[in-house]
């Protein structure tokens, strides 16, 4: 759920620059293979830790706030520690939104993510979060594959998607643009915590966890038939996100380009 690679640029408001040992234009510090890999895992262990929660706290608590407040706790915790832990390798995306939106931003720099890194990335969080699902029914002693009945498809839970996806977009290539990205796993982290509770969705945020989470009839589970509405909103909020990365510090690189010129 973090882009860990990103950093700012000043030539363009929509291009965040990755690291100088990074993308097409040279060999990356990191093999593609390790970095697939880590976001298989990564991916993987984040929807373990998002459903195995929610089916722990489901059997230690009747009341729902007690049980999303158990959920959105381990996931934070999780979360932190899968970007402190994975981000120097992949970048710790986790996350198709934000490696489709990093590949965005950094299309026009030789350094930036390429196409044959989306086209790895992007199945690894899927297969990595379907795994992660199976894994937790399993630790559960639940049916490795029960497709979900939990439907959300109603029109202002599409909504929470987009305000979920957006803020964390916002976040994570705003710190870019501020130079904080070393606070991404505190922040993100944080972040999606609080989304949990002040989006009516609980912040899916992320179209390979949702796909993930249709794989189990559990607490976190999604049905199959609401998935498609969630990913196409999450892809919208994308897009809202880096609209407001550009209006917000578009600042920084019109500074950047007077001072420039002089």
């Amino acid at each position: 759920m973090s882009a860990m690679e990103a950093g700012p640029d000043i030539a363009d408001p929509f291009t965040v620059e990755p690291p100088p040992t990074s993308g097409r234009g040279r060999p990356h510090a990191v093999p593609l293979a390790n970095r697939v890999v880590a976001e298989l895992v990564g991916s993987a262990a984040l929807v373990a830790v998002v459903v195995g929660s929610g089916i722990q706290a489901t059997e230690l608590s009747e009341d729902v706030g007690l049980q999303l407040l158990a959920n959105s706790l381990a996931t934070v915790f999780g979360l932190g520690v899968l970007i402190l832990l994975l981000g120097p390798v992949s970048g710790a995306h986790f996350n198709p939104v934000v490696t489709l939106a990093e590949w965005w931003t950094g299309r026009k720099a030789p350094e930036g993510l390429g196409p044959r890194e989306v086209a790895a990335y992007i199945p690894a969080q899927i297969v990595g979060a379907i795994a992660g699902a199976i894994l937790a029914d399993a630790m559960f002693g639940k049916a490795l594959v029960q497709w979900s009945t939990h439907d959300r498809s109603a029109g202002h839970l599409l909504l929470g998607e987009v305000v979920a996806t957006a803020g964390l977009v916002l976040l994570i290539f705003g710190l870019a643009k501020t130079d904080h990205l070393r606070f991404a796993p505190v922040a993100v982290a944080s972040y999606i915590g609080a989304a949990y509770w002040f989006t009516s969705s609980t912040s899916f945020a992320n179209p390979a966890v949702t796909i993930g989470r249709a794989f189990t009839d559990t607490f976190a589970g999604i049905a199959p038939s609401s998935v498609p509405g969630f990913i196409g909103l999450q892809l919208v909020g994308g897009v809202v996100g880096l609209t407001l990365v550009a209006l917000v510090f578009d600042h920084r690189r019109r500074t950047s380009a007077a001072a420039g010129s002089k």
